[in-house]
């Protein structure tokens, strides 16, 4: 009975395993811009005499779902969502480039442009900074622009563009930080057609109605395989039983 079991505790393994990539992206339904992810499981069929008819489960490549979330008004100056398709280029704890749709805003106490998970916003040089100001506004086209502390209402001053990228998404992956990246986390060229919409941000593309009945799935799937682990071990002992009294 080792390999039956051996079956059964490798799927068991892999269930746990899904369990908790399904539990990472309930967890972050709530998170702005947050790109669920994807696992895609597999059965392996052993090889050689006698082992034809054992499939272990294996969970291949563990993959992103890159479509759009719902767009929720907000009404406020610095919230931003990408209209379509697009990315927002921010700049990774590792010092390249990654690529958010994360568009909630604000100013850090160094005066840089960051989001809510306080990504620097990258711009035509690198992160934006910006001076004392009285009003800012932000175009469709990501460009900046501000009317400078002390200044009259109408002296608008053009800052910087927030740098829009839209790379193939087959050159997107996720990092060991989770960060989104593309060609590696190489700088990607600024698209001119991406557009942005102002007052509003992205949620989540977490179904999370289909992550609550896909959990509730996986808890009798990891169920069934530990009874088949038990089963295994009752018959291993009846086995050995047997063979005593003979």
């Amino acid at each position: 009975m080792d390999g039956f079991i051996h079956v059964a505790a490798a799927g068991a393994k892999e269930s746990m395993l899904q369990q908790a990539i399904n539990a990472h992206n309930l967890a972050n339904a709530p998170t702005i811009g947050f790109k669920a992810d994807m696992v895609q499981a597999e059965s392996l069929y052993l090889r050689g005499a006698g082992q034809e008819t054992r499939a272990y489960k294996r969970v291949g490549d563990i993959g992103t779902d890159f479509s759009v979330g719902p767009l929720q008004q907000t009404g406020r100056d610095l919230d931003i969502a990408i209209n379509g398709a697009g990315w927002i280029a921010v700049q990774d704890e590792g010092g390249g480039e990654g690529l958010t749709r994360r568009g909630d805003l604000r100013i850090d106490e160094f005066g840089q442009l960051v989001n809510g998970a306080g990504e620097a916003i990258l711009g035509n040089d690198g992160p934006i900074a910006l001076p004392p100001f009285s009003s800012m506004s932000i175009a469709n086209d990501g460009t900046i622009s501000i009317v400078p502390l002390g200044e009259q209402p109408n002296t608008v001053a053009i800052l910087d563009r927030i740098k829009l990228v839209n790379p193939p998404i087959e050159e997107l992956d996720k990092n060991e930080r989770g960060v989104v990246v593309a060609n590696d986390g190489l700088p990607s060229v600024a698209d001119g057609a991406v557009r942005i919409t102002t007052g509003a941000l992205e949620t989540s593309n977490v179904n999370t109605v289909s992550a609550m009945v896909r959990m509730i799935e996986l808890s009798r799937e990891f169920e069934q395989f530990m009874k088949m682990v038990t089963v295994g071990e009752e018959i291993d002992t009846s086995s050995a039983t047997l063979m005593q009294l003979q």
